[in-house]
């Protein structure tokens, strides 16, 4: 197989071996834009101003990376499992929750009443 390529590199640098890995290079950081364009639809983003497009490029590559670092993995169905429940991410990344689960937690924490009022305390008792 023959394939060319244009460089700016003096031909002094430009060995085989030293195109090869530029080349493959170029194609890793290729794949990451189509593996988040195709799992994330980040050509579709409306986000444009500010750092923010770089902020969740940064985001989603740590997900990539995390993910990635398990195995070998369908990136979209591990996103779907980890979304599931919120103590899978974090086993993922090695943190375990405290005696008490996130659901657990939840129903302890203050939720809005839904009528511009206060924080309201959810009651064990049922509602009539």
């Amino acid at each position: 197989m023959v394939v060319y390529a244009i460089t700016s590199l003096p031909f002094a640098h430009a060995s085989p071996a030293r195109l090869a890995d530029l080349i493959r290079g170029h194609w890793a950081v290729e794949a990451l834009h189509h593996i988040r364009d195709t799992t994330y639809a980040e050509d579709a983003s409306q986000l444009r101003t500010g750092t923010a497009p770089q902020v969740m490029a940064t985001l989603r590559n740590l997900a990539i990376g995390v993910l990635g670092r398990a195995g070998p993995v369908n990136l979209a169905a591990a996103l779907r499992h980890h979304a599931r429940d919120p103590a899978r991410p974090l086993a993922t990344l090695g943190i375990t929750p405290h005696e008490r689960t996130f659901r657990e937690n939840a129903g302890a924490l203050p939720s809005w009443d839904g009528h511009g009022g206060s924080l309201i305390r959810p009651t064990k008792e049922p509602v009539r």
